[in-house]
């Protein structure tokens, strides 16, 4: 009885172990056949080229290479690059977004973003990158070399800011697809401040921060919290700079698809061993104190609101920034300040000529560099761009002086933006009611932003959830990101009063392929019926 037993209970042993390796076999052969099946449905992503290839290379001409269709990825760039004047551009038919996935990535994706660019020339390029052929005419005629200069754009060694200011072009500061754009923001937002000094100049405290690697960034500090109001009685002159309106504006110039702010990031940092321990600014480091309540403070000098009683406090240390990468330094890329013909008067009682004249916009139509080119639609751009976030105090603009008039205007200074979300100024969309002129390209994406699928303010709560500070706090209010909404509505109906008071004037923008002129689609099939100019 005893070997009976024991003979069964090793028979129920060898069983429950074949059992168990049969299941786990089982189990490898589902997983397999799961991750095939997978791998299967998997569409192939289109690659977006980088813009950092050597100059008067082609390789920097975006293709439209994802069209959503019934929610389905097609690879279709075909379809739309031959018509680069729009007249093909339609999404009618169109599934805009899967209501799980990602806005801002479907927005990035729609074809309107994805348009063909002009062929780049060598001349396009901001900072000309010496190659092999170059360097041997120097030796051939005894010409010394810099160091410095002795760049290669492959090169991945290079810091990212490097390889930002080699990437600026003619028409932006940056390509909106290039994973540079991230390793800058994380750059400036988590490497060791070597050295702070005060910029001179402005109105308010501004700092220069410098990295390892000759890296530098603009800081603008917090002074008030997110969901404070500017004063409506105050002017528009007469307001504090806010760090999150600089970081928002990057992200909503992106959004529009300008690339023509320097990206922005936010970062937390530690007013003494940060600022205060490593700036060699004497004039700066006498301007620090320890509040009643323990915080540090400081508050430099400047024509406003640098004093004891407008002071930059951590809490007690920890205090919120902005951080807007450097461009090139001048005396490589020199810039052209110009006054914006819709400046404002800056005064109290005085009131600007184009606030006083309906008309003001016929003169300036006249007037170079508005009467050619590009540079009145760009002006219209800035205008929407401000209308937008509430910016009145757009009084210049830049541009990169190698580029003469053909260039894009930059879109720098924008602290006084998203100071009011329950107020409305419509003087900043002047320019547009008086010239009644968009680029095409602006206007459709404008109206692709006001769907519910790629809602403006939803793509901008997206796009600012990448931001270091909004794990801290949402960089913009729930009230903000709904003004924006109701202003880009603003937008549209101005537009459509145009579009009442002038039907069939248009104006051809050859150096963006994109038509501008006085045009309004009311609907998605009005696209491929209009006449070509």
């Amino acid at each position: 009885m005893l070997r009976r037993s024991v003979g069964g209970r090793s028979t129920r042993s060898i069983c429950l172990v074949l059992a168990c390796l049969s299941l786990a076999l089982h189990i490898l052969l589902a997983i397999f056949c799961l991750s095939v099946l997978q791998t299967a449905c998997v569409p192939p992503h289109s690659s977006s080229s980088s813009p950092l290839h050597d100059p008067g290379s082609t390789s920097r001409q975006t293709k439209s290479s994802v069209i959503i269709s019934n929610g389905i990825f097609a690879n279709n760039a075909t379809e739309w690059e031959k018509e680069p004047t729009g007249d093909k551009i339609s999404t009618k038919g169109m599934r805009e977004v899967d209501p799980g996935g990602s806005k801002l990535e479907a927005l990035f994706s729609h074809p309107l973003y994805n348009l063909q660019r002009p062929e780049m020339q060598e001349d396009d390029w901001l900072l000309r990158v010496k190659n092999s052929e170059d360097e041997e005419e120097e030796r051939d005629t005894g010409g010394e070399e810099e160091e410095d200069t002795n760049w290669t754009v492959a090169a991945e060694t290079h810091p990212p800011w490097l390889r930002f200011h080699l990437g600026i072009s003619r028409w932006e500061l940056y390509h909106r697809t290039d994973p540079l754009l991230d390793q800058v923001t994380h750059y400036i937002s988590t490497q060791r401040i070597l050295n702070v000094v005060q910029k001179r100049g402005g109105t308010q405290l501004k700092l220069l921060m410098s990295f390892p690697n000759h890296g530098e960034a603009l800081l603008k500090p917090m002074r008030q919290t997110r969901d404070a109001e500017t004063d409506v009685n105050l002017f528009y002159f007469s307001d504090f700079e806010r760090h999150n309106a600089e970081i928002s504006a990057f992200h909503l110039d992106r959004i529009l698809g300008f690339q023509r702010i320097p990206p922005v990031v936010g970062r937390l940092v530690d007013v003494v061993s940060e600022i205060k321990d490593v700036t060699t600014d004497k004039k700066l480091l006498r301007t620090f104190f320890t509040s009643p309540v323990g915080n540090t403070c400081f508050y430099g000098q400047c024509e406003y609101y640098c004093s004891t009683e407008n002071p930059v406090c951590g809490g007690p240390l920890a205090l919120e920034v902005s951080l807007a990468t450097m461009l090139p330094d001048l005396t490589l890329a020199p810039r052209r300040s110009w006054r914006s013909p819709w400046r404002r008067s800056y005064s109290r009682t005085k009131l600007a000529q184009w606030e006083k004249d309906p008309a003001f916009c016929d003169g300036v139509k006249q007037t170079p560099p508005y009467d050619e080119g590009t540079r009145l639609v760009d002006l219209m751009d800035m205008a929407v761009l401000d209308f937008l976030m509430g910016n009145m105090d757009r009084h210049h603009y830049e541009t990169f002086e190698k580029f003469g008039n053909k260039t894009f205007m930059l879109h720098l200074d924008n602290g006084r933006a998203f100071g009011r979300h329950s107020r409305d100024e419509p003087s900043i969309l002047a320019p547009l009611r008086q010239c009644c002129r968009i680029r095409r390209s602006t206007l459709l994406r404008l109206r692709l932003m006001s769907r519910p699928g790629f809602r403006l303010s939803d793509v901008m709560r997206e796009s600012l959830d990448r931001d270091p500070l909004a794990v801290i706090q949402p960089l913009l209010s729930e009230a903000h990101l709904s003004a924006l909404d109701r202003r880009l509505a603003m937008v549209l109906q101005v537009l459509h009063t145009c579009q009442d008071l002038h039907d069939d004037r248009f104006q051809w923008d050859s150096s963006t392929h994109f038509r501008v002129g006085l045009l309004m689609i009311r609907d998605s099939n009005d696209i491929t019926q209009r006449k070509r100019c």
